[in-house]
């Protein structure tokens, strides 16, 4: 048991020092590009219309929703990271 959590404890120290690495402005700017483009309709907003209409259903369109929003989520990690670092200190 002891080797899974030195195995877990190793994969989450890899992962924040990645994290870590990435800036804060690009984070921002990848999220607001990735989720306006295109702009006409911006296409999150689509892609919750076809959510909420039960029409999201072809892999390709999931598939579509978690690129789009893989910097949003990567950002919100980013952000709870540098709360618990500026707790630490």
């Amino acid at each position: 048991m002891l080797h899974i959590w030195q195995t877990y404890r190793h994969w989450t120290d890899y992962v924040m020092k990645i994290l870590d690495k990435i800036s804060l402005q690009t984070l921002i700017v990848a999220t607001i590009f990735l989720g306006v483009l295109p702009f006409t309709p911006p296409h999150l907003v689509s892609k919750f219309g076809m959510l909420m209409a039960g029409e999201l259903t072809q892999w390709v369109d999931i598939g579509d929703v978690a690129f789009h929003l893989a910097p949003a989520l990567v950002l919100v990690l980013k952000l709870i990271r540098l709360k618990e670092l500026r707790k630490a200190e």
